[in-house]
């Protein structure tokens, strides 16, 4: 039996199904099985109201919050994994994305994979608990405007109030305190061309920052003993 042409990397998918899941996924055949759970991944630069040109890798914040209000209606998804390797992007993106994510009432664990950067921090503590990889890392620093600043205290009270909303939503959502936050991130000489502070997964838990170091096998495990304790609390709801 004659085996199927490989596709051409940069031409458009053919119709043959295995041509398509080698270009897709780089594997022959899919998973089958209907899961339980969950998994969003938060890669690339966190696209928000500007559209970032396209040889950047980018997760596009209007595709994500549809995806989560789906994940939270639908009653064969009992747990949600958010899988994140981003550089940061858009502050406002990502603060409505973590918000949507902190807001969800099925169990929801996040994992920093490589790095979670910027307005990837709120994304990251924005589950029931964060795990972090041990090599991976989480920059710190204030906010940027990008384009036109009109020099006026109007656009400094602006982008202090933006930063005050991120410090906020990080400290109510991990254990890291407040004045350690800002700390971080208006620290100086760590970053060459920031103001700011790159911390290593171990730091990152040290400083109340993330939970807990991890991979994808803890945080499967935190993921279904969570889903576990969810059944058995509505069951005993039930029995009242």
């Amino acid at each position: 039996m004659e085996e199927p042409p490989l596709p051409v990397p940069g031409e458009p998918l053919t119709g043959n199904p295995v041509a398509q899941s080698i270009q897709q996924f780089g594997q022959t055949t899919t998973p089958a099985t209907e899961s339980n759970l969950y998994c969003m991944t938060i890669i690339g630069q966190v696209e928000g109201h500007l559209v970032l040109p396209p040889q950047n890798k980018t997760t596009k914040y209007e595709h994500l919050i549809p995806q989560l209000v789906a994940a939270e209606q639908n009653s064969k998804i009992e747990g949600i994994l958010i899988v994140l390797n981003t550089v940061g992007g858009d502050v406002e993106a990502g603060l409505a994305i973590a918000e949507m994510i902190s807001s969800l009432t099925k169990p929801k664990v996040t994992l920093v994979l490589g790095g979670g950067h910027s307005i990837g921090v709120p994304i990251a503590v924005a589950g029931d608990k964060s795990f972090i990889a041990e090599t991976a890392t989480m920059t710190i620093h204030p906010i940027r405007l990008n384009g036109l600043v009109i020099g006026v205290p109007q656009t400094f009270e602006y982008l202090e109030k933006m930063q005050e909303r991120v410090v906020r939503f990080v400290t109510s959502h991990s254990n890291i305190t407040d004045e350690m936050f800002k700390e971080l991130m208006f620290k100086t000489g760590e970053l060459t061309r920031d103001i700011g502070t790159s911390v290593v997964g171990p730091d990152a838990v040290k400083y109340g920052l993330i939970d807990a170091i991890g991979g994808i096998g803890a945080a499967l495990r935190e993921l279904n003993m969570r889903i576990e304790e969810r059944k058995r609390m509505i069951q005993g709801v039930a029995l009242q």
